[in-house]
């Protein structure tokens, strides 16, 4: 009997956890899988990534792996990348779906907790919050005077979002609680019923930015948003504005507009995410203009953990036979 049990758990398929993940994931692929956990936070590099892979079946991975097209190639047994995120930029998604081998992300999940990040770093860019509290922690606030630490309107503003999927739509209703002017810039319209429900107005993204208090950015990373907002970019925009990426650091081209906050041609910034993450260069470090935080959007317990689950679940899902949910590439199940 010890043999055969040992015979049936060697046939199951193997799957590597890269790094430490919320508890709900485990069960739900040692049902199917015999796991490879690696309870830890460090991050494995691409030698260290496709050593571990050489006997996987699957991987569930976060966007702080390098799955690579070398890493992907040299894990003879892959058949699914599982990520626990919804950008797949560190994915060779091509590499992959030559491969057959199916990923998969988390979308829809994180909507919520990263929209409400967006509208907090609205609010505390356009009032100032964190200078305030610095300065009351410093000792420098003796008396209330009527032009102390005064910021900007935000209801009644306009709002600019680049990138109307899910995450956006969501900025736009609470915008729509400020009684904000909601524009939007994407490369197709939104349904005349989201757009009503919303007031969004499309408009070319020139306009977008000339227009705007605030410009808040959800596109997902690729070769056509790398970069979309640059130096002519940052030029078309109000003195006042504030920009807001809660999406992905390379969508902005951070010397420009690290250079554009030094010479004043925008009024500010509040960033969770950066182009080499986690790295943040000192002269933005410097710059006090700028709200900083260490890629936070979707840092809720609830959602973080969900998150995991749904990964691990559609990780599964390969190789019990139902198919995953959220699927990135599908023609590698035709």
């Amino acid at each position: 009997m010890g043999t055969r049990a040992a015979t049936v758990r060697r046939m199951k398929p193997r799957v590597l956890i890269t790094r430490h993940v919320y508890p709900a994931a485990i069960p739900i692929l040692q049902e199917h899988c015999v796991v490879d956990y690696q309870d830890r936070y460090e991050v494995m590099d691409e030698a260290q990534l496709s050593k571990k892979l050489q006997l996987a079946d699957g991987v569930v991975c976060q966007l702080t792996d390098p799955m690579t097209r070398a890493v992907i190639e040299s894990a003879p047994k892959l058949r699914v990348i599982s990520q626990i995120a919804v950008g797949i930029d560190n994915i060779d998604v091509q590499a992959a779906t030559e491969r057959k081998i199916a990923v998969t992300n988390t979308p829809g999940v994180l909507t919520e907790a990263t929209a409400d990040l967006t509208f907090a770093l609205l609010l505390a860019a356009a009032r100032k919050l964190p200078t305030a509290e610095r300065f009351l922690r410093d000792g420098k606030w003796q008396r209330w005077d009527v032009d102390l630490l005064c910021g900007g309107d935000v209801h009644g503003q306009t709002i600019g979002i680049v990138g109307l999927g899910r995450i956006g739509q969501a900025v736009a209703r609470r915008a729509k609680g400020f009684s904000m002017r909601v524009l939007y810039a994407s490369r197709n319209s939104a349904p005349p019923e989201v757009e009503q429900e919303l007031g969004a107005m499309r408009v070319p993204l020139d306009a977008l930015l000339r227009e705007s208090d605030f410009v808040s950015l959800h596109v997902p990373l690729t070769d056509a948003t790398r970069h979309m907002i640059s130096i002519q970019q940052l030029c078309q925009m109000k003195r006042s504005a504030i920009l807001i990426n809660t999406a992905r650091g390379p969508i902005v081209d951070e010397l420009a507009m690290t250079a554009a906050l030094e010479e004043g041609l925008i009024g500010g910034a509040a960033l969770d995410v950066f182009e080499d993450e986690p790295n943040v260069p000192d002269d933005l470090l410097a710059l006090p203009n700028v709200i900083l935080l260490p890629h936070i959007g979707s840092a809720v317990t609830s959602v973080r953990s969900l998150m995991c689950a749904i990964a691990a679940r559609d990780c599964a899902a390969i190789f019990s036979g139902e198919g995953p949910e959220h699927l990135v590439n599908p023609e590698v199940m035709a």
